[in-house]
């Protein structure tokens, strides 16, 4: 019998999002089939700083663009940001402890086999395009989701 896990990643906060790949990777590691649902704040761990676009997007769209975390390594801390030198401080300690950083977490998953589905309403509202996240995103309703997560055997709300 193959072992699933679904995890609905609504944060979009560094430690959370490091929390939820970790869990990610090492689920992988073990054979555990692992998806991961990215919905609302969540998303912009996967956005591509480098595909990042102004077309085809609203007035809105396109501020709220220019004022959101471009991409997994520029997501704040959830507690103790202090306009990022919190985040500088974790960093560095992390740096020090030889721990990886978030984007390489999100590399390892990639890699691994992680299945990543982007909330398609979620995307809607924030003008959030397919093209502007990484490529092995796939687009999903809720529902497709919700059937994933009654089929595995653990499911964890980030």
């Amino acid at each position: 019998m193959n072992k699933k896990m679904t995890l609905l990643l609504f944060s979009g906060e560094y430690d959370k999002a490091m929390a939820a790949l970790i869990l990610a990777n090492t689920a992988r590691e073990m054979d555990i089939e692992v998806t991961i649902f990215f919905t609302f704040w969540g998303l912009f761990l996967l956005r591509d700083p480098e595909r990042i676009s102004k077309e085809d997007k609203t007035t809105y769209e396109k501020m709220f663009s220019m004022m959101t975390p471009k991409g997994p390594e520029a997501l704040p801390l959830s507690k103790m940001n202090f306009s990022g030198l919190g985040k500088k401080m974790l960093l560095e300690m992390m740096e020090d402890d030889d721990a990886p950083r978030l984007i390489d977490f999100l590399n390892g998953a990639r890699k691994k086999g992680v299945k990543f589905y982007g909330c398609k309403l979620s995307m809607e509202i924030m003008g959030l395009k397919e093209e502007e996240l990484i490529p092995e995103l796939e687009v999903v309703t809720a529902d497709k989701y919700i059937a994933d997560a009654m089929d595995s055997n653990i499911q964890l709300f980030i």
